[in-house]
């Protein structure tokens, strides 16, 4: 059986995007890109909704070839652009670099792809994780939290209908003052 696992950056309110999808707040460093970029190698499979696979899919699958690449960011498009990917939407038809579309009930997809041999997955966008975590299939959360405020927008967490119980299991703060946790769900 496979283990999800949901992680993104996050304001300390607890938004992964601000009003009008503004992510302007969420620089990288250079050692929270490298914790990003050691976990993308270490996932067999990423889960993506539409709208994130659309950031992603705009940039990553050439960004190893922009002049000023740097080498972790030629590393980071190399693999993420062979990694397999798979997408859930409805509106779109094509995805491309490795990649699968599901336009049917992901919550019915993702069951079925944990239940599976393989290595872990990770699951990006609010909306397709918080289906996610309302039918109880996130295994771990993963939050690289900012410190900044922004008030509003995109929240990492959706409104649940029952509770999820977590046990930490990692908490470290980066020279840029983001501050890395790793929960896993307990019974």
């Amino acid at each position: 059986m496979r283990k999800l696992i949901y992680g993104m950056n996050v304001t300390l309110d607890g938004y992964i995007a601000a009003p009008g999808d503004d992510i302007g707040w969420s620089v990288p460093s250079d050692e929270l890109f490298q914790f990003w970029s050691d976990r993308l190698q270490a996932t067999d499979l990423s889960l993506y909704g539409r709208k994130l696979w659309q950031t992603m899919s705009s940039y990553w699958p050439t960004a190893d070839q922009q002049p000023d690449a740097t080498p972790a960011e030629i590393e980071y498009a190399c693999r993420w652009r062979d990694m397999s990917k798979v997408v859930f939407s409805s509106t779109i038809d094509e995805v491309d670099w490795n990649t699968r579309l599901v336009t049917g009930d992901a919550v019915a997809e993702i069951t079925r792809l944990k239940a599976e041999d393989g290595g872990p997955m990770d699951i990006a966008g609010a909306t397709l994780a918080g289906a996610a975590m309302r039918a109880g299939l996130i295994d771990e959360y993963v939050l690289a939290t900012a410190p900044v405020l922004v008030g509003g927008g995109t929240p990492f967490f959706t409104a649940l209908d029952n509770w999820v119980n977590l046990r930490l299991i990692e908490t470290r703060t980066l020279p840029c003052g983001v501050t890395l946790t790793r929960y896993e769900t307990r019974d």
